[in-house]
């Protein structure tokens, strides 16, 4: 008798599991899917699913389904983890060869709170910058999946800006190894429009020498 019960509670789980894999369509899923989809699932589930395997927990309240796993951007992870935000800095700046180190990490900006977040996929930092500065990004979808980008041009003036107290002069310029022949690809109008925006001495001066 006490087998059978046993198996009924690990029956209930399972079909639970299973729903929980019908009515969620997307690759991740985060505790606000589970209410809007009326789904009753308790802490203890989500912990012992994580276990066998089945998800894999991105922060707190947020997962993503295990057998998902290789169909998943990571620059889709980065938007479903921290929003407002979208992918820029060093990560942008080495995918258009503006930088020379590989990035491994995924850097994005938000008008939040500064955040770092660490899983199985990597680690996703997020730098807070002011509301007026979150432009300059385009929508990219790779299947259901959708991130914000920043455009090359917009990723530079992130970077330059957040970092402008350390650098005043050519010479800060020319520690930051940003390749030359990358940079005269960029719009310098776009650029200059960008740094208008943001309205900042420092960067306006940084901009200068750049260009």
């Amino acid at each position: 008798m006490l087998y059978l019960f046993h198996n009924i509670i690990k029956n209930n789980k399972k079909m639970k599991y299973i729903e929980l894999v019908k009515k969620i369509s997307s690759p991740v899923f985060s505790l606000d899917d589970l209410r809007l989809e009326k789904l009753t699932v308790y802490p203890y589930q989500l912990s012992e699913w994580a276990k066998k395997g089945y998800i894999v927990k991105l922060k707190n309240g947020f997962y993503a389904f295990a057998d998902k796993k290789k169909e998943i951007k990571n620059e889709y992870i980065s938007f479903f983890l921290y929003q407002p935000s979208y992918i820029s800095l060093e990560w942008v700046l080495s995918k258009y060869g503006l930088i020379p180190e590989m990035v491994y990490s995924l850097t994005a900006v938000t008008t939040k709170t500064t955040r770092v977040f660490k899983n199985e996929f990597g680690v996703f930092s997020y730098r807070h910058v002011k509301p007026e500065m979150f432009f300059g990004y385009k929508k990219v979808m790779h299947g259901d999946q959708a991130y914000l980008i920043a455009e090359p041009e917009k990723a530079l003036i992130d970077f330059l800006y957040l970092n402008e107290n350390e650098i005043k002069n050519e010479t800060d310029i020319k520690e930051l190894r940003l390749n030359e022949f990358e940079l005269k690809k960029l719009n310098k109008n776009k650029i200059k429009k960008f740094s208008k925006v943001v309205r900042s001495a420092a960067l306006d001066n940084i901009i200068k020498i750049l260009c």
